[in-house]
């Protein structure tokens, strides 16, 4: 069973609920890598065989991965990502880079940074970036909620127009 997250309007509850567990983002990088078997997934991630196949199910459900029938004698199946799971390299991205500059317990370890395989140009950090490029201080970040929000998401955007978030 996959735990609901409350809030439907909060897009970081709809990602953590789509993503079930702290298994996905790791099955999704195998994803990434080309990993389409059942058995190299188990094989790559030493999960159990009843975990991974509850795992693919949700992420199947939720859209992120296809699950395709490729047998040419018979039933044989491989999971491909879809344009959405496709879509979460950016999160997928940012949540590695994010991993490698500050760890479990602080410690910083060796960055992979990403690669444009076509003109093999190291591509800078996920970050989130004015039109002209430049890097947003984090200090001057805030959600703005749309007219037709939530009303706990315009009242939570509402108490930290201060900039300082309620506890």
């Amino acid at each position: 069973m996959i735990r609901t997250f409350g809030d439907p309007a909060c897009g970081i509850a709809a990602a953590v609920e789509a993503l079930g567990d702290g298994w996905a983002p790791l099955i999704l990088r195998e994803a990434f890598a080309g990993t389409q078997r059942f058995t190299d997934f188990q094989s790559r991630l030493g999960i159990a065989r009843n975990l991974l196949s509850r795992r693919l199910a949700h992420l199947v459900d939720t859209g992120l991965l296809k699950k395709e029938d490729v047998g040419q004698y018979g039933e044989r199946y491989e999971y491909r990502l879809t344009e959405k799971g496709w879509d979460f390299i950016h999160t997928l991205t940012a949540l590695r880079e994010w991993g490698e500059r500050w760890g479990v317990h602080g410690e910083h370890r060796a960055t992979t940074p990403l690669i444009d395989q076509t003109t093999q140009e190291v591509l800078p950090p996920v970050r989130i970036r004015y039109a002209d490029g430049r890097p947003v201080p984090v200090q001057h970040l805030r959600s703005v909620p749309e007219p037709d929000a939530h009303d706990h998401t315009r009242r939570r955007a509402q108490d930290t127009m201060d900039g300082t978030p309620r506890t």
